[in-house]
């Protein structure tokens, strides 16, 4: 029991640090390919090849003043990015990262806890985010802080439907709901990227709205509202919004993989845990890719988008999966 205990808490601290660590050099990796694909150069003086930036930035956010407006929810305002952010870290505490390995004559599974039910509580907390969002632009009694919060709040109902169809298919093909089930039904069955092309397009495309990326990034849309929920916010609390966006790519590309292209199978060469970090490698590429090509949606045109297009596809395409398990077609 103890050991088991033991095992838990280096599994959190080292997953806390991995994601913390991937949060600084993805945004990092995100400034330099922005670089590229602008035609300049990125970040490249702080260190050999600018790899020093992200302890540069974060020394900067921690000495900045902590500022707060007089007429502000003094608790919700602090509290509402640190609610983003715990909401952001709970999600990948079900992801699996890697096959289960033994060591100290006992069996490690490479998560923090394996339930039966992973995707809908990775869904869940991924859900719950928001509330940090729309708290603390209401919190910080601000109208274009409030605007942002309530776009969030009616993108993330718009998106969630559509996501949470698309991946019924998965849950269906794999006949469970459990994560490291669902990778395994791929080692037997193949990707479920192949039948799934459809519903993982729309995961994907509902993936960059509730993390608020581009080009569905209006909860901040600096053009409108100045900087959306966290305009009030400085030094660190205005980083943790940043951490938690950082932070939920990263839980949705691992979901993305799992659900999709097999978690951490492939090749031997690699080990297994290698080969999930490459898949979701690319995955944030792919993010930061959408982020330097499309434009910034019209509010109305990206929750039409929504409800007329993603919602109806996904639905469908749920429809004939389900035909298709049961053996009607």
């Amino acid at each position: 029991m103890i050991l088991q205990l033991i095992i838990l808490v280096v599994k959190i601290i080292l997953l806390i640090g991995l994601l913390m660590g991937g949060f600084a050099y993805t945004m990092l990796l995100e400034r330099r390919l922005l670089g590229f694909f602008q035609l300049r150069l990125g970040p490249n003086r702080v260190g050999p090849f600018g790899l020093m930036q992200p302890l540069a930035d974060g020394l900067k956010m921690a000495m900045k003043e902590d500022l707060m407006p007089n007429g502000a929810d003094k608790w919700v305002f602090r509290m509402a990015p640190v609610f983003s952010l715990f909401a952001a870290l709970s999600v990948d505490a079900v992801i699996p990262f890697g096959a289960p390995i033994h060591l100290f004559g006992t069996t490690i599974s490479l998560d923090i806890a394996n339930p039966s039910i992973g995707l809908l509580i990775a869904f869940a907390f991924s859900s719950l985010g928001i509330y940090g969002i729309v708290l603390g632009g209401w919190a910080s009694q601000n109208k274009y802080s409030l605007l942002g919060g309530i776009r969030a709040s009616a993108q993330m109902i718009s998106y969630e439907l559509a996501m949470g169809l698309s991946v019924l298919g998965v849950l269906m093909l794999a006949g469970t709901a459990n994560l490291e089930g669902i990778v395994l039904a791929q080692k037997e069955h193949g990707w479920f990227f192949i039948p799934e092309f459809i519903p993982f397009l729309i995961y994907y495309t509902t993936a960059i709205a509730e993390t608020n990326r581009t080009p569905f990034d209006l909860p901040e849309a600096e053009s409108e509202l100045v900087a959306g929920y966290h305009t009030e916010y400085s030094g660190f609390r205005f980083a943790m919004f940043y951490i938690a966006e950082y932070i939920n790519m990263i839980a949705v590309s691992g979901i993305a993989v799992t659900l999709f292209f097999g978690g951490w199978l492939g090749p031997s060469f690699l080990p297994p845990i290698i080969w999930f970090l490459l898949k979701v490698g690319v995955s944030i590429f792919i993010f930061i890719w959408i982020r330097a090509t499309f434009p910034r949606f019209r509010y109305d045109k990206l929750m039409s988008f929504g409800w007329k297009f993603l919602v109806p596809v996904s639905f469908v395409y749920f429809l004939a999966t389900a035909a298709f398990v049961s053996g009607v077609i």
